[in-house]
């Protein structure tokens, strides 16, 4: 019988390789077997992680108008949104426990429950129906093996900072190929990738640690170290409808987590942005729900 610690640094579950220390690897894998059985026969899933109900509602609805199918995973803070004919909802914290969990928990082990490809997105970005037709023709023509990922050098102040640079899962898909390379070769989505399990040269650790920390560094580091595939989508094309701080720098009210693992984006999503404006702005109103429907 595998042992999971009692307790665990909340950073886990936000993807973060500093706090899966002493953490049993065959757990998670045995957990994610029972998640490729409930997605067997699905080769076209895109992720849509709530922190929000009538948001998700909206992110599954714009999957399926362009033929794929919603996989729903939640913030275990809120709990499931309310779920679409014909996405699936999966527990992913279900046999972890974790107080908080991030959708970089797993996207991090996509390569070991999906078929084909899986897309995703921040739960805070919605795009007009021609950005969504462009992400889709360039997802759909990914190859076994490569991804597809929004490529960031962290704003003008970091364009000669390369050390900051990085892949952003602001919007992207993997195939279940380039997944697994990743893993294997440590290079993955998860902060930290310096401490990731499978990087076990002290030479090659102290070479990644003089990178920046955060999510996706590793993944620039895949392309350039491992020849990763890699088709860049531009953020300019998405970044209209990322409901973030980033746009609102000077308005925007942060909830007390803010800069910690408990960050709240539920709260902040709802307080610092307006769904049926931002929906109506980008010409896809006709996809919220009505708050009448007991969907807040």
């Amino acid at each position: 019988m595998i042992s999971v610690p009692a307790e665990v640094d909340p950073r886990i579950g936000t993807g973060n390789w500093e706090a899966f220390h002493g953490y049993p690897l065959q757990h998670v894998f045995d957990v994610t077997a029972g998640w490729r059985d409930r997605l067997r026969g699905h080769k076209h899933l895109w992720l849509c992680w709530n922190v929000s109900p009538r948001w998700s509602v909206v992110q599954q609805r714009l999957a399926k108008s362009v033929g794929w199918t919603p996989l729903v995973g939640f913030d275990p803070r809120v709990g499931p949104p309310p779920v679409e004919p014909g996405a699936i909802l999966i527990d992913f914290n279900e046999h972890f426990h974790f107080p908080v969990m991030w959708p970089h928990f797993p996207l991090e082990f996509a390569f070991s429950f999906i078929e084909h490809k899986l897309a995703f997105w921040h739960a805070d970005l919605l795009c007009r129906p021609p950005v969504l037709q462009n992400l889709d023709t360039l997802f759909r023509n990914l190859d076994a093996g490569e991804l597809s990922a929004v490529f960031d050098v962290g704003g003008r102040r970091n364009y000669f900072n390369f050390r900051k640079h990085r892949y952003w899962e602001l919007a992207g898909c993997t195939t279940r190929d380039a997944s697994e390379n990743q893993f294997y070769n440590g290079t993955g989505w998860w902060r930290n990738f310096n401490l990731h399990l499978k990087c076990v040269s002290a030479k090659e650790r102290e070479e990644r640690g003089r990178l920046d920390y955060d999510s996706g560094v590793g993944i620039l580091y895949w392309r350039n170290k491992y020849n990763g595939r890699i088709h860049d989508v531009d953020i300019h094309l998405v970044k209209e409808g990322h409901c973030s701080e980033i746009s609102r720098l000077k308005t925007y009210q942060q909830s007390p987590n803010h800069t910690t693992a408990m960050r709240d984006l539920n709260s902040e999503l709802d307080r610092n942005f307006s769904l049926d404006e931002v929906a109506a702005r980008l010409g896809i109103g006709h996809f919220v729900p009505p708050a009448s429907r007991g969907v807040l």
